[in-house]
């Protein structure tokens, strides 16, 4: 039985920085290059970020060795600054990243609809990863 329900996906994370430290380093594309890959391998050579209800977001993925590349880009639907974004990617799936805080920390928890190419789990294992790479980077540049 065919179905359009996509399985949702989420990934969350907290990082030891202030809110407003953590949002301004999640949507700025100068920062956005520096953390924006699953692993060593990976870069995110440009990014582009017009952070706003129908603006477009745009990171150019690519491998180190240059064997492959792919733009990851959306449309924004919602943006709520330090608290909700909600975005449209390319391929027409929904993704929403909610930002909450106690202060000290901050929590970042990303819902996104999967892709029928990957296994659920590696699609996963590669969102969580990239979010592992925020933090350790936001919690290391001050």
């Amino acid at each position: 039985m065919a179905t359009n329900e996509k399985t949702k996906i989420t990934v969350q994370t907290t990082i030891a920085a202030p809110l407003e430290k953590t949002w301004a380093f999640w949507t700025d594309p100068l920062h956005i290059v520096k953390w924006n890959s699953p692993s060593e391998d990976w870069h995110t050579p440009t990014a582009e970020n017009d952070l706003q209800a129908g603006g477009k977001f745009l990171s150019r993925m690519e491998a180190k060795d240059g064997s492959f590349g792919f733009d990851f880009w959306g449309i924004y639907d919602e943006v709520i600054p330090n608290e909700r974004i909600a975005y449209t990617i390319g391929d027409g799936r929904k993704a929403e990243i909610i930002f909450s805080s106690t202060g000290e920390t901050t929590s970042i928890t990303e819902t996104f609809e999967a892709e029928n190419e990957n296994p659920v789990e590696m699609q996963q294992d590669g969102w969580q990863a990239i979010l592992e790479n925020f933090k350790t980077y936001t919690e290391s540049h001050h």
